[in-house]
């Protein structure tokens, strides 16, 4: 950008608008933060941070080195998922002192996938004020340019990461409509892959979406059956944060197919394939030669 351009910038009259907005004091102050092109930050929330007697943040050197680069030095206050309870106190009695306390994470909103919310909870229990500042999402961004044409959407965030559990927690979105949305890390990208290709019909619609507004940005939409080949093809796609977006089921399941899977996969833990489709059968009502193919299917998946 040339000086002129910078110049022109700096004139334009919502930088004056931005300058006369008005934050309280005794306030918390959610601020979303950049996912990854430092200049995604809103100006609202440049003003908050200048603002701000202090920010709480989910890793001090993160938020340290981001403010450095706004040109900002702020007191800072580790606020992160093994401290929120304690921190949230010390938080409250700065707020009843009159301050204006800044929230961030890492990157993107806090309290989505991120600490925060039991902060939020705590010092909206003490009867202060909470005020969130919008600003970059993963999940919204990767939406967006995803094509997925559902009006709705799913948010899971992060799978589980023992095998057992995530399969369970998938099976159990089987019958979801909505485009569903995951957070996952890059050393269990591909176990994510092969869970849903495990989990879901191959012909669904999949998007992944690593390293979101960053220079490597890559966005994939695949068949299921194609996933773990794409991922598997080139090893800089298993680095980077990821957020995976998976097309709904085009029809729902009513709330008696999903208990009756329920109970099977129970079932399966303990009897023979025949013997749980049986049981499952005199349980819900639902056909025995139906509920004996799921259970083959669930049992092959294992």
């Amino acid at each position: 950008m040339t000086v002129q351009e910078i110049s022109s910038i700096a004139s334009l009259p919502i930088m004056t608008e931005a300058a006369h907005q008005v934050y309280p004091i005794a306030t918390l102050y959610i601020v979303a933060t950049p996912i990854g092109n430092v200049t995604d930050i809103s100006l609202r929330a440049l003003h908050l941070l200048s603002l701000a007697d202090a920010v709480a943040c989910e890793d001090t050197r993160n938020t340290a080195h981001l403010l450095t680069r706004f040109g900002l030095n702020k007191p800072l206050i580790a606020a992160h998922q093994h401290n929120e309870r304690e921190v949230a106190q010390t938080l409250i009695a700065r707020l009843h002192a009159g301050e204006r306390i800044a929230l961030v994470s890492d990157a993107g909103t806090p309290a989505v996938s991120d600490p925060g919310a039991r902060i939020v909870d705590a010092v909206r229990a003490a009867g202060l004020r909470v005020l969130p500042l919008p600003g970059p999402s993963a999940a919204i961004t990767a939406i967006s340019a995803s094509g997925l044409l559902n009006d709705q959407f799913y948010f899971v965030g992060f799978l589980p990461a023992k095998a057992k559990q995530r399969e369970n927690m998938l099976h159990s979105l089987r019958g979801v409509t909505a485009t569903m949305v995951f957070y996952e890390a890059p050393h269990r990208i591909l176990d994510c892959a092969t869970a849903l290709v495990e989990a879901f019909e191959p012909t669904r619609q999949v998007v992944f979406a690593r390293e979101l507004t960053k220079l490597f940005e890559e966005i994939h939409r695949c068949p299921l059956s194609e996933a773990e080949a794409w991922i598997r093809a080139d090893a800089h796609r298993e680095k980077g944060e990821f957020v995976v977006l998976l097309e709904g089921a085009t029809q729902a399941q009513d709330a008696e197919d999903v208990e009756a899977e329920r109970i099977l996969n129970i079932l399966l833990a303990e009897c023979s394939v025949k013997q749980a489709a049986n049981l499952t059968a005199q349980i819900t009502g639902r056909k025995k030669n139906a509920l004996y193919e799921r259970a083959l299917q669930l049992k092959g998946q294992e």
